[in-house]
């Protein structure tokens, strides 16, 4: 079987790629090759990213944000950017793939209590697993295309 590699952009790789790469991960699992990173990496991945996938059973505490530069003589089958800034400015990959844009706006730049603020984070959340699910035959092709 053949692994999908997919890689995910946003701007500092600290929410929405975050998020993205590890509900890929999860709905997917061996099936795939999923990475995360920004081109302009953040300190650390949001808090509120971690406590909305922690809440979905997926523990990213360790994780730390990326630089686009570890990934630019990489091949990948899908390039899916999660903001427009990352699109805009997406450095070029080698090999064939297919650029997906997933347009969010940051949760992070949500106002409100904390709990208000969450909310935001797991409606992204639950924007990514439906666009995540579109990917379903598509991962299939290329897992049966190395059979």
């Amino acid at each position: 079987m053949k692994k999908a590699r997919i890689l995910v952009l946003c701007t500092q790789n600290s929410c929405r790629s975050q998020i993205a790469e590890a509900l890929i991960r999860k709905r997917y699992g061996d099936r795939v090759e999923v990475f995360s990173a920004g081109a302009q990496p953040a300190e650390r991945v949001h808090p509120l990213a971690v406590k909305t996938l922690a809440g979905r059973g997926i523990d990213v505490s360790g994780n730390k944000p990326k630089s686009t530069d570890q990934f630019t003589r990489k091949s990948f089958d899908f390039v899916i950017t999660t903001c427009d800034s990352a699109r805009d400015s997406c450095p070029v990959f080698f090999g064939q793939h297919e650029k997906l844009h997933w347009g969010l706006e940051d949760p992070a730049k949500a106002k409100g209590t904390e709990e208000e603020v969450l909310a935001v984070f797991q409606k992204t959340a639950d924007l990514l697993e439906e666009r995540i699910a579109g990917l379903d035959g598509e991962i299939a092709a290329i897992n049966k295309s190395g059979d």
